[in-house]
């Protein structure tokens, strides 16, 4: 039984047991309009689902049903008892089917049409006086020409006949279908086999109300925040590591629980629009096929009730403004029948919905004219934007390419909700387009509202959250490189990353504007570390310049004030491990601020999958780090996470140090001596490269992770042989780390494996 059939008898069964309920206080109160309305929705919402899933008996019943009740709801009939039998008889029929369903995945065979009939004469209760009026006429006639049979057999009528089990026939239910009279052990005994008993799958599930969840979730927010502080405040004690790592595992997994509680499959929005579009394209009068793709993709119920608006319209508007009708997709040389795609798919902490069509896209002057004779953007700023930029113009309030108000569009709301909605969840909408080809509409959604992970960024003193969302790299600058390495194109400070110069924004100067001159702030970054958080966010690339960085948490999103929010920099605050508050920087809303452009598609490149280009991309790049005095490089597409921890972390299989990592057993290779040269302090803190060798998991002790640079091949002079196991970083020769060189852990704890004897290459200046 597929998800959907199995959601649809959980609901039917339910409503069910509700019509139920109502139909007994009914007889007590039949003008009761609460109660018939509960009894209509109940059949109505039956027969609504039928019909799309294909139970066609189903659909029948539940309909002649929904006409007896209508009547009732709308006062042309009283509910008398003779039509409340009638309903107790189509509630059991439409039990039995569901039943049917469940076990057989199909309908049965059983013939409905007597219950049908009953259920159309109670509808005309005057059609059936006079039936029966008849029926009465005809048999007073007929036995005018009978004997009236003896008196005993008139008495033997009145008292009730014992049937003989051997011969009385089978009863039968009001679907005409046989019951099968005898107990559950004749029939398994008769097949020989014993019967297999089943849950029902109204009794496999619970519903809880969506208030308790919150409630629950909130819950468990408190809970994270309070097992930050305990890590924090036990990491120095090594009595309490075993009891606070139990607690951190305990908090993730009930986080975990507690969140899948709330998820739910985004086909549960999906299937509201095969009926929209169908009513839509009829109106339109265009030719429409539906692909859906991902529904199986979960998303938290309270986005997810969040983001049925947005979708629907976004669908609307690719009908109108971007499916073309038949007669123009012909003469454009296009199949008569266009495509609307919905994905949905799942990345990083993010879930990705995708709406597309194969219309006529949108063209970029067209936007740029209807902003301009609207007002919503001056000429002489119009003419500077870039084909996307012009893009993000059609979410402004107000904008409209439609030249007449219809029923469906041209009011100039439609993409301003979809933008308003998103990201009032914390969502980011993005769009594509390409004249001729089709339109992309992106919405990008967070997981969850409650739990993000994130990175802790030092700036003025302060502490701040970064949502890692957004993170896409780390780059360290140390004091003696800082004057060298920022660049400056009219007062644009730039930072050259693997060639390409990357828009920085520096923190300090946009939290304290007026904090000092550029100069002296210059020479103040020169004089300490610097750090690069690398950013996504919105189609803009950018780096962030920050004083310093702390471990990565899992943050709690606590609401701003209307004070803090109207700053505009701020997504909201959090509680840190440490006690101090802190708040989320919005990385949308920084590059926003700072006006970093978006970035514009490079259409003169050779077509290139996506998935091979970030292979490519990945083969090529290294995480450079150090240890003991000594670097290499280890492969970027290898690398899972970095760790840093403390040195009592670190535990022993024999001479073997190992990591407790998740609940698994992560060997740690420590050829560059760090761990050993940690080990006189106890309060040390090391950092472990986690890494993915085949199918295995190792980790790599390293003293300082460097860089992540692009690596150039390197050939043996004279032969053109390339060399194994270097390559050229940063302009020097570099050390590749082996990792599949890292042995197993020993199955006999008594037995070590040798080291590694040398896991990096001499740098050659």
């Amino acid at each position: 039984m597929d998800e959907l059939t199995r959601e649809f008898l959980i609901e039917s069964q339910e409503g069910l047991d509700r019509m139920e309920r109502c139909l007994t206080d009914l007889e007590e109160r039949p003008q009761d309009t609460e109660l018939l309305g509960e009894i209509f929705r109940s059949v109505h919402t039956i027969k609504g689902t039928t019909g799309f899933l294909g139970f066609k008996r189903l659909e029948r019943l539940a309909h002649a049903g929904e006409n007896l009740l209508g009547l009732l709801r709308d006062g042309k009939l009283s509910a008398n008892q003779a039509i409340i039998t009638g309903l107790l008889h189509l509630m059991d029929a439409l039990r039995g089917i569901l039943k049917t369903i469940e076990t057989d995945n199909k309908e049965g065979e059983g013939e409905d049409a007597e219950l049908i009939g009953r259920l159309h004469e109670l509808q005309h209760p005057e059609a059936a006086v006079a039936t029966m009026n008849a029926k009465a006429a005809a048999a007073s006639s007929a036995n005018a020409h009978t004997p009236a049979p003896p008196i005993v057999h008139q008495a033997r009528s009145s008292v009730p006949a014992i049937p003989d089990p051997e011969t009385a026939p089978a009863p039968v239910d009001v679907r005409g279908a046989v019951i099968d009279s005898k107990p559950p052990a004749d029939a398994a005994s008769e097949s020989g086999k014993p019967k297999t008993i089943t849950t029902a799958a109204s009794d496999s599930t619970l519903r809880v109300d969506v208030i308790l969840l919150n409630r629950m979730m909130n819950l468990v927010g408190e809970l994270v925040l309070t097992r930050n502080q305990i890590l924090q405040a036990t990491s120095l004690d090594p009595n309490l590591t075993l009891l606070s790592r139990r607690l951190d595992m305990v908090t993730a997994d009930l986080r975990e629980s507690v969140m899948k509680a709330r998820m739910q499959p985004v086909s549960n929005v999906f299937s509201k629009f095969p009926r929209i579009i169908r009513d839509l394209s009829q109106a339109l009068h265009r030719k429409v096929r539906l692909v859906m793709e991902g529904q199986e993709t979960e998303l938290d119920k309270s986005l997810l009730e969040a983001i049925k608006d947005p979708l629907t319209h976004a669908v609307r508007n690719s009908l109108d403004h971007g499916i073309e009708p038949p007669d123009v997709r012909i003469a454009a040389g296009k199949d008569p029948e266009g495509t609307l795609k919905l994905r949905a798919y799942q990345e990083s902490s993010h879930v990705i919905i995708e709406v597309s069509d194969d219309g006529a896209g949108i063209r970029v002057e067209r936007v740029r004219a209807k902003a301009i004779e609207r007002g919503l953007i001056a000429a002489e700023r119009a003419a500077q934007l870039a084909d996307r930029e012009l893009l993000q113009l059609i979410f402004l309030p107000g904008f409209s390419t439609a030249e007449a108000v219809t029923n469906v569009s041209g009011r100039g709301v439609g993409m301003d909700v979809v933008r308003t909605n998103v990201e009032k969840i914390g969502g980011k909408v993005e769009i594509d387009s390409r004249a001729g080809k089709g339109t992309t509409l992106r919405l990008r959604i967070p997981l969850t509202l409650a739990i993000i992970p994130a990175l802790i960024v030092r700036s003025l003193n302060q502490s701040f959250a970064l949502p890692q969302g957004a993170l896409s790299e780390l780059v360290h600058i140390p004091p003696e490189r800082a004057s060298a390495a920022f660049e400056y194109m009219e007062g644009t400070p730039l930072y050259r990353l693997r060639g390409q110069l990357l828009p920085l924004i520096f923190l300090d100067r946009l939290l304290s504007p007026g904090a000092g001159s550029t100069s002296l702030a210059s020479e103040a970054r020169a004089e300490r570390d610097n750090f690069i958080a690398v950013l996504d966010a919105d189609g803009r690339r950018f780096g962030l310049v920050v004083d310093g960085l702390a471990d990565p948490e899992e943050i709690v999103v606590k609401p701003l004030s209307s004070v803090l929010k109207s700053i505009g920099l701020y997504s909201g605050a959090t509680v840190l491990g440490s006690g101090d508050l802190a708040l989320i920087l919005d990385p949308g809303s920084i590059a926003s601020r700072a006006g970093v452009a978006l970035r514009s598609n490079d259409e003169g490149h050779a077509e290139v999958s996506q998935e091979e280009e970030e292979s490519d991309v990945m083969a090529s790049r290294y995480l450079l780090v150090e240890a003991s005095e000594r670097r290499a490089a280890v492969p970027l597409g290898d690398v899972l996470r970095i760790e840093r921890l403390p040195l009592s972390r670190i535990e022993y299989i024999g001479y073997r140090p190992v990591l407790n990592f998740d609940g698994q057993l992560l060997p740690v290779e420590d050829s560059g001596g760090v761990l050993a040269a940690a080990g006189g302090n106890p309060n040390a803190q090391v950092t472990v490269v986690v890494c993915r060798e085949g199918t295995r998991h190792v980790g790599i002790a390293v003293s300082h992770v460097l860089d992540v640079a692009a690596g150039d091949e390197l050939f043996e002079a004279g032969s053109q042989h390339r060399a194994s196991g270097v390559t050229l970083l940063n302009d020097q020769v570099t050390g590749i780390v082996d990792l599949g060189a890292v042995p197993p852990l020993p199955l006999n704890p008594q037995i070590t494996s040798p080291q590694l004897t040398d896991w990096t290459t001499e740098t050659v200046a």
